[in-house]
């Protein structure tokens, strides 16, 4: 076989060996584009499959955990919780607009394949710098990339009613060739109405429902399994369009299909398409499948075998139905104005079978294509960079102006206020948002008033966070880190946390140094989820994220995206992240007599421009009696606020910055530390609380008793200055001056 023909599929002359050797034969054009597809990196996860079996997936309110097309848990006697990430990345770079609103339409329907009802979004962004737009070579330019991502986001989200209620955005010039775009979706469903995408017996109709079928899109998991290069615009055609106004038809049909108890199993049409849905669906179904490519409701002229199969045209579903509710099936579905055809049936034979037109011509096994894809045992190394990032020390860093270092780091375009993104995202539609975007974590009610009716008491809190240059300047401890920060922002809110899902974004694993990151890394999460009791429960891996320039090739920094999600027994239990009230007193609870370090922080990169130093190990015994203390003492503490990106001076100040009003604050830190030390330091374990004075002797009993540390530093004042002192340095400001750089910076730089 031509090699390059192979490439072109994604395909090694091994790998095709391989496929000869398991199916006996030479395999036809069409055969050859399954096997491209679903043996990509994107769909099989070859490189990374073995590393993914250190996470905790169980516990008791775990109802689904990997291995369908999202994860489920309980949140009450009546109700679950299905949730998922993904990533968008490569598409999102070659056409940001379509690339980010099909990312969002492709998470949604995994939601909604699981039996849910889709009633949130959020999305996890990385971009290249856009101050440096202008100075690269061979690589686009950062602000249009962040305008057409965010508004496709915005686009599909407004248009199809679920709200983004949060998400993060970070800037770094290491995602400028490859910006990272991760979608979330939370959908609520009753626990014992769980879909999956399976049929129940031989002899079972597949029904597509949904769009036609068109050319975009081809090729498009191929192309999410391959670095970026100069060539890569030639792409373009492989990124899909999206249709949020018919996905919204098609969430409602495939509710009202399900409510009325007419189909068996569900899977929505994702990567590879129909070779991907169909094979899935007979895989796990342990059967065969019977497909008929001319039954398909095309949008095109012409399109072959091959296209049909491969095209990954968005708002399509594929329902398992037994033949007797076929009709009405049918007839529902054209109800909401979408195609429908019965393209194929379930078989004895666990043979994946394609006809056109009386003609066969696919007959592969689907263990072939599905479950005996290589597995590969990559070389990993430890990265020699480490040697020089683990030998850095702060003490050599020149002393700087304090009151300049906090207008830097609060005016980063990672630190800012996201308002110029999330404004452009309808987050209330639904009326359900409790907590809005800017808050540690957004909080959601469990209402839904349409049929089937969903009214439950209790509440859910979501949270982000995945700092790469944490993971790369310790892969361990970085991973650990960022399942910690994500689960933390959900305890601070008043939730219990339940469970993660992920979305691993690495560079090229052909490269040991970036496997042996990937490795480290999964090892970092799962002993966090293990001992914070928060399982994996679905998850997405998207490697390849490499720039190939003709002087060099850029990887991103390895970022594992982790949304936490947890419960709230009613959402008036939500603790705010701003401060409520003058005269209230200001708290640092946590490792607040634990030296601090400035090692790989914003501080460090904004103002002395290193990305350097060991990243110390977290204790996670101290964030279990965080969390403890946090819940019990809920009714007395009136806002939570954590210390991370920006260090303890951005968690003391964003608490001030209200949608209603500017705080001052009185604070006097005392420390036996550097000043910028203490003030940037991103790695300890502390939260910024508030509380009315008369609480604060309880709230230091309770903080005794359970062993974390309680610091009191300030007050809430009405006038919007700051006095800040820390050890010999005093600084007075005006708060509105810093509440405006801290506010109108992105949108100034964008």
């Amino acid at each position: 076989m031509d090699e390059k023909i192979l490439s072109a599929h994604g395909l090694t002359v091994e790998e095709y060996k391989r496929i000869v050797e398991l199916i006996g034969r030479e395999p036809n054009e069409v055969e050859l584009g399954i096997f491209g597809a679903l043996w990509s990196e994107h769909c099989s996860y070859k490189s990374s499959k073995p590393f993914l079996k250190v996470f905790p997936t169980e516990a008791p309110w775990v109802l689904q955990g990997p291995g369908e097309n999202a994860g489920v848990v309980e949140i009450d006697d009546k109700y679950a919780v299905a949730f998922k990430i993904e990533s968008h990345n490569h598409p999102s770079y070659i056409e940001p607009f379509h690339g980010a609103a099909t990312g969002v339409g492709g998470i949604i329907r995994d939601i909604l394949s699981m039996g849910a009802r889709p009633v949130c979004a959020f999305d996890s962004l990385r971009f290249g710098d856009p101050r440096k737009d202008g100075t690269r070579k061979s690589i686009k330019d950062a602000k249009p990339i962040v305008h057409g991502v965010v508004e496709g986001i915005g686009f599909y989200g407004n248009c199809i009613g679920v709200p983004t209620i949060g998400g993060e955005v970070v800037f770094d010039e290491v995602y400028a060739g490859n910006p990272l775009v991760n979608a979330f979706c939370l959908g609520i469903l009753e626990k014992d109405k769980i879909f999956r995408a399976r049929a129940t017996k031989v002899g079972q109709k597949m029904v597509m429902v949904g769009s036609a079928t068109g050319r975009d899109g081809i090729h498009g998991a191929t192309m999410a399994s391959a670095e970026f290069s100069e060539g890569s615009e030639s792409k373009r055609p492989n990124v899909q369009i999206g249709d949020p106004f018919f996905g919204k038809r098609l969430v409602e049909c495939t509710l009202e299909v399900m409510q009325k108890g007419l189909i068996v199993g569900c899977q929505d049409f994702g990567a590879a398409g129909f070779a991907g849905s169909t094979s899935e669906f007979g895989s796990k179904s342990g059967m065969g499948v019977r497909v008929y490519l001319e039954n398909v409701p095309l949008r095109e002229e012409g399109m072959t075998p091959y296209e049909i199969l491969l095209s990954e045209s968005q708002e399509r579903m594929l329902y398992a139905v037994d033949e007797e509710n076929v009709e009405e099936v049918l007839r529902i579905a054209k109800s909401y104005g979408l195609e429908a055809a019965v393209i194929g049936e379930t078989t004895d034979t666990k043979r994946m079978e394609v006809f056109y037109k009386g003609e066969k011509v696919a007959d592969l096994p689907i263990s072939a294509i599905v479950d005996d894809a290589p597995v590969y045992n990559r070389p990993r190394k430890e990265p020699e960079y480490l040697k020089e990032t683990r030998a850095f020390d702060q003490n050599t860093l020149p002393e700087v102006d304090i009151k300049e270092a906090i207008e830097k780091v609060l005016s980063s375009p990672t630190i800012a206020k996201k308002e110029w993104v999330y404004r452009q995202y309808d987050h209330e539609v639904g009326i359900n948002t409790v907590v809005k975007p800017g808050s540690d974590a957004a909080v959601l009610r469990i209402k839904w008033a349409v049929k089937p009716e969903i009214n439950s008491e209790k509440a859910v809190a979501i949270s982000s966070d995945g700092n790469g240059r944490w993971v790369y300047l310790d892969p361990y401890e970085g991973g650990k880190r960022v399942v910690v920060e994500a689960v933390r922002n959900v305890y601070i809110s008043g939730a219990k946390p339940l469970a993660i899902t992920d979305c691993l974004n690495w560079g090229n694993p052909e490269n040991p140094e970036i496997m042996w990151q990937f490795e480290q890394a999964t090892k970092g999460m799962a002993d966090a989820c293990r001992q914070l009791n928060t399982p994996v429960i679905s998850g997405n891996v998207s490697l390849y994220n490499e720039t190939v320039l003709p002087d060099k090739r850029i990887n991103v920094y390895p970022t594992p995206t982790v949304v936490a999600v947890g419960v709230l027994d009613k959402p008036e239990d939500a603790i705010p992240s701003f401060y409520q009230e003058e005269g209230d007193v200001i708290v640092l609870i946590g490792e607040v007599n634990k030296q601090p370090t400035v090692n790989g922080s914003e501080y460090l990169k904004e103002v002395h421009g290193i990305v350097s130093g060991a990243i110390p190990p977290v204790d996670i015994e101290t964030e279990k009696r965080l969390m403890e203390f946090i819940h019990s003492n809920r009714e007395k503490i009136k806002s939570a606020h954590d210390v991370s990106d920006g260090g303890l001076i951005t968690a003391i100040l964003e608490p001030a910055f209200t949608e209603e009003k500017t705080f001052g604050l009185d604070i006097d830190i005392d420390t036996e530390y550097r000043p910028d030390f203490e003030l940037f330091d991103e790695m300890r374990s502390i939260v910024v609380i508030s509380a009315a004075e008369e609480n604060i002797p309880h709230l230091k009993a309770k903080a005794k008793e359970l062993g974390i540390g309680f610091k009191v530093i300030g007050k809430v004042k009405k006038e919007p200055e700051l006095n800040l002192k820390v050890e010999n340095i005093s600084i007075t400001e005006n708060m509105n001056n810093l509440r405006t750089l801290w506010e109108n910076s992105l949108s100034e730089i964008l």
